[in-house]
């Protein structure tokens, strides 16, 4: 099943684009139309726009949580399943906070993600197209979030770059 990156600044659409688009691609059951959320509700306005965003996909979305665990959440889909990770860039500073090490983590994600059978769109933030970030931890996790986008580009068989709402493709057809 074909694997997409989405790519995007901050409030560039990606999100909704992914929603979009895996709605499109979702079978009737027994397949899911599901959201892998990366997020963690660490103060009041983080749970509201949570549970704004749960609102927004409305009732045919299954919600599963994958703050850490996302590789194995992956490996556990089916050929029906539709899944949209959102996002790459939150699990990475989620990671980065428990003080996993990010190879092991990275190249799993890599492994479940292209083994899946099920249709998987992963979401993530551009991070590196900013200035240079004044402080050591910021400027790894640019880095180290670099370095994921590259090798799940590379793994990808299609990658999309979404602007003011707008995709525009990088790799495969749209």
């Amino acid at each position: 099943m074909p694997l997409i990156l989405v790519i995007g600044g901050a409030r560039s659409g990606k999100s909704a684009w992914a929603q979009t688009r895996a709605e499109s691609q979702a079978r009737t059951p027994p397949g899911r139309l599901l959201m892998i959320a990366t997020a963690q509700a660490f103060d009041a306005e983080m749970t509201q726009r949570i549970e704004r965003h749960r609102l927004d996909r409305g009732p045919a979305w299954t919600t599963l949580e994958a703050p850490l665990n996302l590789a194995e959440t992956l490996s556990d889909l089916h050929t029906e399943d539709v899944a949209v990770v959102d996002c790459l860039t939150l699990w990475l500073s989620n990671l980065m906070l428990a003080q996993i090490d990010l190879e092991p983590a990275f190249a799993a994600l890599v492994a479940a993600a292209s083994a899946s059978p099920a249709r998987i769109i992963l979401v993530t933030n551009e991070v590196g197209q900013g200035i240079v970030p004044d402080n050591a931890l910021a400027r790894r996790f640019r880095d180290e979030a670099g370095r994921l986008h590259q090798r799940l580009a590379a793994a990808a068989d299609q990658a999309v770059m979404i602007v003011a709402g707008l995709p525009l493709w990088l790799k495969g057809a749209g």
